[in-house]
């Protein structure tokens, strides 16, 4: 039963560090290596490879990028308020 539980903690590991790579942006956003080349190492190296991509090859998050200038909620916008 461990062995079992082992190997499906692996995979559910190696779909979440695809789907992960999958909705970064195209370029520039992943570190280190290309996707494709991140694509081989999570497909070869099962737990290795999903463990790298989640330690080192996800972009840096920054949080969330609001232009300058511009409130960040609805409550902070003026003109939202005028409206209501």
């Amino acid at each position: 039963m461990p062995r079992v539980l082992l190997i499906v903690l692996v995979i559910a590991l190696m779909i979440y560090a695809l789907v992960d790579l999958a909705q970064t942006r195209e370029r520039g956003q992943s570190r280190l290596m290309p996707r494709w080349l991140w694509v081989a190492a999570i497909v070869c190296l099962p737990a290795a490879g999903a463990l790298a991509w989640l330690l080192l090859g996800r972009p840096e998050q920054s949080g969330p990028q609001v232009p300058p200038g511009r409130p960040r909620a609805p409550d902070d916008d003026p003109d939202f308020l005028r409206g209501l």
